[in-house]
């Protein structure tokens, strides 16, 4: 004998309408304080000119959505651009592609 099915019926339509858009928005954090640029370390070579925090937020973003590598770079230039930071993007593509892996 198959267990009874429970039948949900809203009543509130306002309020299930107000979550359904808050369930599709999307808020993003940038701290003006993070490190974007990497510090200068002293070693010889090309110096670093991004830090780890901001080649793991894009990385981050990338697996977070599912996105390919240069997706994810136009992606966090125009979340960027809409915060009104005038950062360059780390690009993640040929440099850290096999540490994506």
């Amino acid at each position: 004998m198959s267990k009874p099915v429970a039948v949900f019926r809203t009543t509130n339509w306002s309020s299930y309408n107000a979550a359904l858009k808050r369930r599709g928005s999307l808020m993003v954090w940038l701290d003006l304080e993070m490190s974007w640029f990497a510090a200068p370390n002293g070693k010889p070579g090309h110096p670093e000119r991004f830090s780890a925090a901001s080649i793991q937020f894009c990385l981050s973003l990338k697996v977070l959505f599912g996105l390919p590598l240069r997706q994810t770079t136009g992606f966090v230039e125009s979340l960027l651009a809409l915060s009104g930071l005038d950062w360059p993007v780390p690009f993640v593509g040929r440099s850290f592609h096999w540490k994506d892996r």
